[in-house]
């Protein structure tokens, strides 16, 4: 089944929700109908389009503050599925997550100390720091400061929802 993103009024992501849920927004009037499939769903008197975005009528204020702990998905989406020593983008398969200080050294599976490298750069670091290794990051790693990127993360945005994504440099 379809899951639907929910853009806030201001078109800022906010969370994925079901196409039943959608649908009581829309019929409740608390949301309109951005994006939608070609599929429709038929009721006894009506028919509607099976919703992929939704748009909530009235602001919501939400928190800033992101806890989610990194996943390898989660930092792979934050660093673009790029590589943060070479700079290539050798898709997915071909990517890893690096500690930036290595775990046998101390390090944490922390937003500011896992970074996505392919597979040569990290095996070319191995077990030491970037400097030891005569190999700098492109970007610092840290937590990202967008809500709705840790949310699609979790949920394997869908390609259509990709204009809604607004994900600043640097998060």
């Amino acid at each position: 089944m379809h899951r639907v993103l929910v853009l806030n009024a201001t078109y800022e992501p906010l969370s994925i929700i079901s196409v039943q849920r959608a649908i009581i927004l829309l019929l409740k009037e608390k949301a309109e109908l951005i994006e939608a499939a070609e599929e429709r769903l038929h009721a006894a008197r009506a028919s509607l389009p099976v919703p992929l975005v939704i748009r909530l009528v009235y602001y919501v204020r939400i928190p800033r503050q992101v806890t989610m702990a990194p996943t390898r998905h989660s930092v792979l989406l934050r660093d673009n599925f790029t590589c943060q020593y070479c700079g290539t983008a050798p898709g997915r398969a071909n990517l890893t997550l690096d500690h930036i200080l290595p775990r046998s050294r101390g390090g944490q599976t922390s937003w500011d100390n896992v970074a996505a490298a392919c597979k040569t750069c990290n095996v070319r670091k191995g077990n030491r720091t970037p400097e030891e290794a005569g190999m700098l990051l492109r970007r610092r790693p840290g937590r990202p400061h967008y809500l709705a990127f840790l949310l699609l993360a979790q949920a394997g945005a869908q390609d259509l929802w990709s204009k809604y994504i607004f994900l600043e440099a640097g998060t």
